[in-house]
């Protein structure tokens, strides 16, 4: 069962740094998640999986997945407790770049086009890696469902989903923390 309140301490405790950071975006920003300290902790990631597959509800996609390496650890967790559970889910990483050998995939893992995906990652903040995620996962020919995150930071990537057709659901957002974003403009 999914403990909100657990998962917020967490990150509080092993992912929120305050200071002065650059983020993948490329904005500036007063305070840092650096989730994979919490998606790589077996206490994190169980209560991660928890509560994203708490969002997906009883109508499972086929897969989740998305942009590597920063929702693996997320997709690994949650495809896990889906089998302890006994349903049936699996896992898709995406590549920013093909592979130059192999198969030469953008998109690595069992499913075949036709079959719809919810798209999972760690932090939004513009939402420009889940957005190449889902691009890549259209161009394979898979049915993008929607997106999940642990924490939105609210600066944006919610309204950039939405312009494309998409609704983010996080976790957590930054309020939850006490925070507040940055105004926009």
């Amino acid at each position: 069962m999914y403990d909100k309140q657990a998962l917020i301490d967490l990150v509080r405790e092993r992912a929120l740094r305050l200071g002065d950071f650059t983020l993948a975006s490329g904005k500036k920003a007063k305070y840092y998640l650096d989730c994979r300290q919490v998606t790589l902790d077996a206490r994190g990631a169980a209560l991660i999986a928890a509560g994203m597959l708490e969002l997906l509800g009883e109508n499972l996609p086929d897969a989740v997945g998305g942009m590597a390496i920063g929702a693996d650890p997320i997709t690994g967790a949650i495809i896990t407790l889906a089998g302890t559970q006994g349903k049936s889910l699996r896992g898709v990483i995406v590549r920013k770049e093909a592979k130059q050998h192999g198969t030469g995939r953008t998109v690595e893992g069992p499913v075949e086009p036709g079959q719809e995906i919810v798209i999972v990652e760690d932090v939004v903040t513009t939402g420009g890696s889940s957005l190449l995620a889902i691009e890549r996962c259209e161009e394979f020919g898979l049915k993008v469902r929607r997106v999940l995150a642990i924490v939105d930071r609210l600066e944006g990537g919610r309204e950039a989903f939405a312009a494309k057709g998409y609704e983010l659901t996080p976790l957590l957002t930054i309020r939850d923390f006490g925070l507040e974003p940055p105004p926009q403009g």
